[in-house]
């Protein structure tokens, strides 16, 4: 897991907008977030070239996008994966085509 941290204006919640859905279209994302001073997009996935991204937010939100950090993080294993319960098995019956009744 890579976590991206890029410097970006901010101004208006329409620009936060568009930054964030840029970065969630792009391959690999698994979390996106706004980070401290509301002018900081943080990043976190699998596979996700950071230069890419700072280049397409550039193009389309703010020209002074910097890229501040790109860092490896890794799982927590304290926190176990949930458990998917098990649906209860259900109880199939024959049809009452099928059975016969004696009279």
């Amino acid at each position: 897991m890579t976590k991206i941290v890029i410097k970006v204006e901010l101004s208006s919640h329409k620009l936060k907008v568009k930054a964030m859905e840029i970065a969630s279209v792009t391959d690999g994302v698994t979390s996106i977030a706004v980070g401290e001073g509301k002018d900081q997009v943080v990043v976190i996935g699998e596979r996700v070239d950071p230069v890419k991204l700072t280049r397409t937010i550039r193009k389309k939100v703010s020209r002074n996008a910097i890229l501040i950090l790109v860092e490896e993080v890794k799982p927590k294993k304290d926190d176990p994966e949930p458990s998917v319960p098990l649906p209860y098995p259900y109880q199939y019956y024959p049809p009452l085509a099928y059975t016969y009744y004696s009279i």
